[in-house]
């Protein structure tokens, strides 16, 4: 009996050494503020004073009421549903095509991930001067009609702009995920496909594909987490302009909260953003994984 007390004390001493600082670290960052969060979407806190007046439900009866924010909603939602098709449209493109027998696939790795290692509101300004200035400048001396006008002045444009942006953020990080499902896929059964008649086109649909559904899976899941709490871009890039056509949620939901001091009703837009984006991801992750097969 002492020694089954012994070695539990010494199983929870290694424990709090090894994982103590994590889990402390992961209740004081994300637990903690996010139950705090919860408390505060049944306030009328302005962000600012000490008192924060309870109201019960009253925000979410205001957010329920708030038609900006659900266009700015759904607004988000159609940016997730075409950036996450194209970015791993063209990650997975990028994959095959850097996976193959070609010059300098490293470096063209290296080109293409580098994107994602910049800061969205670093990024979003670069692009910003092109859309604004480069683009302009090439349209002007070639005589294209469609680019002698700023993109970022136009609704439908500035919205294709955060799209074109958004695609060259993250296909590069994609690409690395689809490489590692790619080297995953054994060349004995792709060679066995292409020995019983199977062209290239047949063998990446029927044999690589069905093997890479985990890479789908996390690239997928990855895509629209990232897309529906666009944030730094979305305010570097159009600022939710021309005349808030381009506010997202979460620039919508900032807004409500530090700029126009309604805290209570902002924290309850974040959660409600927050508990969509986490059905969306997990609906979408459990149809991938039961779909998932092995070679």
């Amino acid at each position: 009996m002492n020694r089954i007390k012994s070695s539990i004390t010494n199983n929870i001493g290694i424990f709090l050494v090894f994982a103590g600082p994590a889990v402390l670290a992961f209740l004081a960052v994300i637990i903690i503020p996010f139950i705090y969060g919860i408390y505060l979407t049944f306030t009328s806190w302005d962000g600012i004073s000490r008192n924060k007046p309870f109201v019960g439900m009253a925000n979410y009866v205001s957010v329920i009421k708030d038609g900006p924010f659900w266009s700015s909603l759904g607004l988000t939602v159609f940016y997730v549903i075409i950036a996450v098709l194209t970015v791993n449209a063209v990650a997975f493109a990028l994959a095959l095509l850097v996976s193959g027998k070609i010059k300098g696939s490293n470096f063209f790795r290296a080109g293409f991930f580098t994107p994602n290692l910049i800061g969205g509101i670093i990024l979003g300004y670069i692009w910003q001067f092109i859309f604004k200035n480069i683009l302009v400048s090439i349209g002007d001396t070639l005589n294209i009609a469609f680019l002698q006008k700023s993109w970022l002045s136009s609704s439908a444009l500035a919205f294709a702009a955060l799209i074109v942006v958004t695609i060259w953020q993250y296909s590069g990080y994609m690409m690395l995920i689809y490489i590692a499902g790619l080297t995953g896929v054994s060349e004995d059964v792709r060679e066995a496909a292409l020995i019983d008649g199977c062209t290239g086109s047949q063998v990446t649909r029927y044999i690589i594909i069905p093997l890479m559904r985990s890479s789908f899976t996390i690239c997928i899941f990855l895509s629209i987490t990232r897309c529906f709490m666009v944030y730094d871009l979305n305010l570097a890039l159009t600022e939710g302009g021309p005349f808030g056509s381009t506010t997202m949620a979460a620039m919508y939901v900032y807004q409500k909260a530090f700029s126009s001091k309604q805290y209570g009703v902002g924290q309850t837009e974040a959660i409600i953003l927050f508990l969509i984006t986490a059905v969306i991801a997990v609906t979408q992750t459990m149809i991938s994984k039961s779909k998932e097969v092995e070679a």
